[in-house]
């Protein structure tokens, strides 16, 4: 027997890592760990916790803090079959809106819903879901692993937005408007989902913003038509998340490097893309950069003082850079947890503290929060 910590993410450490109190926005950081058992943490930047909710229900992926203050919690739904191996991983199907006392306030349902699912503040939610193919259709999905789909069935996926009382106001289809062959799965992907719609996001001209991970582009979807108006150039983006518009139009991705093009040692980073031109006109990665990267998850999220939030998922990490990337904030969580469905355990099996996104927020935007003076 040994008394080293076999755990080699906490035996590095957990907790606030490092602050530079100056260079540092400030404010409040949300994150809910995708092993634990509902718990949602706000802390604050010395990484005391100063709000906890203790919800039924694991996380689906991510929790967020509405204009109102509530809480937009997407949930997993429980005692749902495994539509294939990595469904119960990413599967979500529960969105709630959630006072700060913990009280449900609204609350929707769809058994196909995973990753993602943006609520507007309204009762209105914009969301990512699956419909299968069989047949012909599945069979004109191109890349992916050669009979890698589960019972013939390639799982493709929709986007929908439903409002206050669940009725159905858009939706999008993959197996509508993208080309299989401009949009072929990487051939090292399982074709058991396609493209993999890992984050929807509105855009201030009502279009809709989509990160397609298994064919690494990031496309703007036309809300009137359909039609794809925009996307990044190929081999810009490697099996990327969380794209988001900034003010200026431009958008911020978290681009995790898997499988990118003419690398051998990959490495992840977040970039600015500007729309007209698709040109990276600002970029982070570690000084070191293989000290940075994350297989999969992550996101990022601009703050107003110019400095970028950015939550290595996998690894539990969430940090805060500035403009001219240097690192004024770190805090690893000291949640961890497993999965509790079998499937999911076997694939990863070691205790983990994984969160799929963190957002930082001002003490104005949380106007119920009862701080310490």
């Amino acid at each position: 027997m040994t008394t080293v910590d076999q755990n080699t993410r906490r035996r590095r450490g957990t907790g606030l890592i490092a602050l530079d109190e100056q260079a540092g926005h400030g404010g409040y950081t949300l994150y809910a760990p995708l092993t634990g058992d509902g718990e949602v943490l706000l802390i604050d930047v010395h990484g005391t916790v100063a709000h906890r909710w203790q919800l039924p229900h694991r996380p689906g992926r991510h929790a967020r803090i509405l204009p109102n203050g509530n809480l937009a919690y997407n949930a997993t739904l429980p005692d749902q079959d495994a539509l294939f191996p990595m469904w119960h991983k990413y599967r979500g199907g529960l969105m709630q809106e959630i006072a700060p006392d913990g009280t449900v306030l609204r609350s929707f349902t769809d058994p196909l819903q995973h990753h993602d699912a943006h609520h507007y503040g309204d009762g209105r939610i914009l969301y990512t879901a699956l419909e299968p193919l069989t047949g012909a259709r599945a069979a004109a999905v191109r890349g992916g692993v050669p009979g890698s789909e589960p019972g013939g069935t390639v799982h493709a996926d929709t986007i929908r937005e439903v409002d206050a009382d669940g009725r159905l106001l858009w939706s999008w289809r993959v197996s509508d408007h993208l080309d299989p062959e401009e949009y072929a799965l990487h051939p090292d992907y399982s074709r058991e989902h396609w493209p993999l719609i890992n984050s929807v996001f509105p855009l201030a001209d009502g279009n809709v913003l989509a990160s397609l991970r298994s064919v690494s582009a990031v496309i703007v979807i036309s809300r009137e038509t359909g039609e794809v108006l925009w996307r990044t150039e190929p081999g810009l983006v490697s099996q990327q998340h969380h794209p988001t518009e900034l003010a200026d139009g431009n958008i911020l991705i978290f681009d995790n490097g898997v499988f990118r093009p003419g690398v051998d040692v990959p490495y992840s980073r977040v970039i600015e893309v500007e729309r007209p031109s698709g040109k990276v006109v600002w970029e982070y990665h570690d000084p070191a950069r293989e000290a940075f990267f994350a297989p999969f998850m992550g996101s990022a999220q601009r703050l107003p003082n110019g400095n970028t939030l950015i939550t290595d998922s996998p690894a539990g990490r969430i940090f805060e850079v500035t403009a001219q990337g240097t690192l004024c904030w770190e805090y690893v969580v000291p949640q961890f947890g497993s999965y509790r469905e079998p499937e999911i355990g076997a694939l990863f099996p070691s205790l983990n503290n994984a969160v799929f996104r963190a957002y930082r927020y001002d003490a104005g935007q949380l106007p119920w929060l009862k701080r310490q003076v």
